[in-house]
């Protein structure tokens, strides 16, 4: 994958990630929102009693669908290739469902019903007024979800996933030589001051490179007459 592939997987991840979030926090948004009142003629000289119906009422899975695309939201960041694609299956069922439910819940009859359920008083339900503003915004948050979702099931096996860029240059050098290495001895060796990604190969050659040889017999011969011998450090 090159760079320009890299950084336009990144800005997908970035606003599919962003479009979640968005779509379901306009479905619960909306779903605490009254989506219609009116009243109820009761008989006799009482007045008559108002009744509200919310979104939650109206179209209970509004809610449940907005509380769902939020978890997804951890999904994308959690998962990655074939996981990721699920979950951005599940993401157009969620944002299907919440259309679904606008749609089944905004009707005449479904409010009706809505509006006597939520009211105790007995009698004939008069006219109900729509506030169509927020069964438009619980329509356009679940149409963003049910987008993110297909972007995601498409898409989402290319996109970053969550501890990636440390999978790639995890392996140490140790771990090359000699397999695992053990997280103690990575310790102690920190402790002296050492690199423990260091080859030992390596180190023992720089350190004899600099360290005098006291048996060099060359030395001893250059060595003049009556002079005391190099003395071998224990």
């Amino acid at each position: 994958m090159t760079g320009t592939d890299r950084a336009r997987a990144k800005r997908e991840y970035t606003s599919a990630l962003a479009a979640t979030a968005v779509g379901a926090a306009a479905l619960i948004t909306a779903a605490g929102q009254t989506w219609a009142s009116g009243d109820v003629e009761v008989s006799g000289p009482l007045a008559a009693a108002p009744v509200q119906v919310d979104g939650a009422t109206a179209a209970p899975a509004v809610a449940a669908m907005g509380w769902a695309g939020l978890a997804a939201v951890a999904a994308l960041i959690a998962t990655r290739g074939r996981a990721r694609t699920a979950a951005g299956v599940l993401m157009v069922l969620f944002g299907a469902g919440a259309l679904a439910g606008v749609w089944t819940g905004t009707r005449g009859s479904a409010l009706a019903a809505a509006a006597l359920q939520a009211t105790t008083a007995q009698g004939e339900l008069g006219g109900l007024h729509v506030e169509w503003g927020w069964p438009a915004l619980a329509a356009f948050g679940g149409a963003v979800l049910l987008a993110a979702g297909g972007a995601a099931a498409w898409r989402g096996p290319a996109w970053p996933a969550m501890g990636s860029r440390y999978d790639r240059h995890g392996a140490s050098a140790a771990t090359s030589r000699n397999g695992p290495a053990d997280p103690a001895d990575l310790w102690r060796s920190l402790d002296h001051g050492e690199d423990p990604t260091a080859d030992p190969a390596q180190g023992g050659a720089s350190a004899g490179d600099g360290a005098p040889d006291n048996d060099d017999p060359d030395r001893d011969r250059a060595r003049p007459a009556g002079a005391p011998a190099a003395q071998k450090e224990p």
